[in-house]
């Protein structure tokens, strides 16, 4: 895997708009965003990836779905199905609603990576 460094950016327009009449007096997710940004960026991980090979998913999302993941106590499955349908965690996340997400066999894989390199305090919950 190669990490081709993504930028987190502005939450796309649709989903904010959404996310805002979901949740029209806030949402913990939502007000994390707006408070506190991405959180991490991918330049925290880029150690772990190679230089070339296949694209990775953008590490810095897959760190906050890890923190989420824990927060609900959530399979691996449940984490991934809830980056493809949850309004909240998009608007975190910065994806477009119509975002597909991952397989949920990649957050065992950036788990494995995490913890390989020597990294797991990077999403360390505290």
């Amino acid at each position: 895997m190669s990490l081709r460094p993504t930028l987190s950016g502005d939450v796309p327009a649709s989903t904010a708009a959404v996310a805002r009449a979901a949740f029209p007096r806030g949402n913990p997710y939502r007000l994390l965003r707006e408070r506190l940004g991405t959180i991490f960026t991918d330049a925290q991980f880029s150690p772990l990836f190679a230089h070339r090979g296949q694209p990775a998913e953008c590490p810095w999302r897959l760190a906050l779905v890890t923190l989420l993941q824990f927060a609900e106590n959530l399979s691996d499955r449940r984490a991934a199905d809830a980056v493809r349908s949850r309004i909240d965690w998009k608007y975190l996340l910065g994806l477009e609603l119509t975002d597909p997400g991952f397989d949920a066999s990649v957050l065992s894989e950036f788990r494995g990576r995490l913890v390989a390199g020597g990294a797991e305090e990077h999403c360390a919950v505290t």
